[in-house]
C-alpha cells in the first residue's frame, strides 16, 4: 500500500496507531462487519480521504471522530457506494457492499433529507423494508406492523400519521433511526444522529445503540461531541483525512491522539482530557 504507514491490523481489543516505522501489513477478516482497504476519495481532484485501512470490530459501538472537513461523512458514503472512490476496496462481512445491502442500516445526516416531501412517519419507516417488500409492491399489513414496532421502539408510535415536515428535529431523527431499525440490519452506519437533537432524543438514541449492541449488532457513528465519546461508545475511529488511530476508547481516546487529530485546539482538548482523568479543569 502506497503513501501510508500503518501497523498490522489488530484484534477488536487492540489499538491501531499510524506512525513512522509501523509495518504496512493489513489482513481483512471476512467476519468483519466493515473492511476498508487502501481507500482514497477525492472531490474535484482534491483528496478528502487518503489510504484508509480499517476493520470494524464485531458487536461494538464505534465513534467516528475528527474535525470539520476530516472526511467523516465521506467515509460512510464511500463505504456505501454513494460517492465514487479513487481507489480501494470496501467489504461488508467479506463481500462487496452491493451484495450485502440488506445487512446494512443507514441513518443519514438530517440536513441531507428533503423534509418537505409529502410523506408521513410510518411511510418513511416502511421505506426501510422495501427490499423485503419488493419495489413498487404495496406495503401490506405485515410490513405496516413491523414499521409501527420500529416507531414504537424510538417513542414515535403516536406520530405515525404525522407528516415529517410537521415533526421537530429530534422527532425527525427518531423516525430515520426507526427506518434503519426496521431493516433489522447487522451493521448500522449513522451520520451525526445526535446533531441538533434534544436531551430526551439523545438518551433515546443511546438506549437504542446499547440495545443493538446487546443483540450483537455493530454501529459506526459519526459523532461530534468529544465529551460524550467515553460515555456512549466503546471503540473510536480518529480521522483527519487519514486514519490517525482506532481501537478501544480506553486505549485510543487520549489527549495525545486527539491533538494529532485536531491539530492542537488546546482549550477543547484540555476539557476532554480533564474529564477523562476525572479532574476538574
Amino acid at each position: 500500500m502506497s503513501g501510508s504507514n500503518i501497523s498490522a491490523q489488530p484484534s477488536a481489543d487492540r489499538a491501531t496507531v499510524i506512525g513512522p516505522g509501523s509495518a504496512a501489513v493489513i489482513e481483512h477478516p471476512s467476519s468483519s462487519p466493515l473492511s476498508i482497504h487502501d481507500m482514497t476519495v477525492a472531490y474535484h481532484r482534491k483528496p478528502v480521504l487518503w489510504d484508509i485501512d480499517y476493520d470494524a470490530p464485531v458487536g461494538k459501538l464505534v465513534a467516528i471522530v475528527g474535525p470539520n472537513g476530516a472526511g467523516k461523512s465521506t467515509l460512510i458514503k464511500a463505504a456505501m457506494d454513494l460517492i465514487p472512490k479513487v481507489s480501494g476496496l470496501v467489504h461488508v462481512f467479506g463481500e462487496p457492499y452491493r451484495k450485502q445491502r440488506r445487512r446494512v442500516g443507514y441513518v443519514p445526516q438530517r440536513g441531507a433529507v428533503d423534509w418537505d416531501f409529502p410523506i408521513n412517519a410510518l411511510q418513511v419507516v416502511a421505506m426501510g423494508l422495501y427490499r423485503q417488500i419488493g419495489w413498487f409492491w404495496p406495503v401490506t399489513r405485515k410490513y405496516r406492523v413491523l414499521a409501527m414496532e420500529s416507531l414504537d421502539r424510538v417513542g414515535m408510535a403516536d406520530y405515525a400519521k404525522r407528516q415529517i415536515s410537521q415533526l421537530s428535529g429530534g422527532q425527525q431523527q427518531r423516525v430515520f433511526l426507526a427506518r434503519a431499525l426496521a431493516q433489522n440490519a447487522d451493521l448500522y452506519l449513522m451520520d451525526e444522529p445526535f446533531a441538533g437533537v434534544d436531551a430526551s432524543t439523545e438518551r433515546a438514541i443511546v438506549a437504542i445503540l446499547k440495545e443493538l449492541q446487546s443483540g450483537g449488532k455493530t454501529a459506526l457513528v459519526v459523532h461530534h461531541d468529544l465529551q460524550t465519546v467515553t460515555e456512549y461508545f466503546d471503540h473510536v475511529f480518529l480521522l483527519n483525512m487519514r486514519l490517525v488511530a482506532t481501537g478501544p476508547v480506553r486505549e485510543v481516546f487520549t489527549p495525545e491522539n486527539l491533538r494529532k487529530t485536531y491539530g492542537g485546539k488546546l482549550a477543547l482538548l484540555d476539557q476532554v482530557g480533564h474529564k477523562m482523568s476525572g479532574v476538574a479543569p
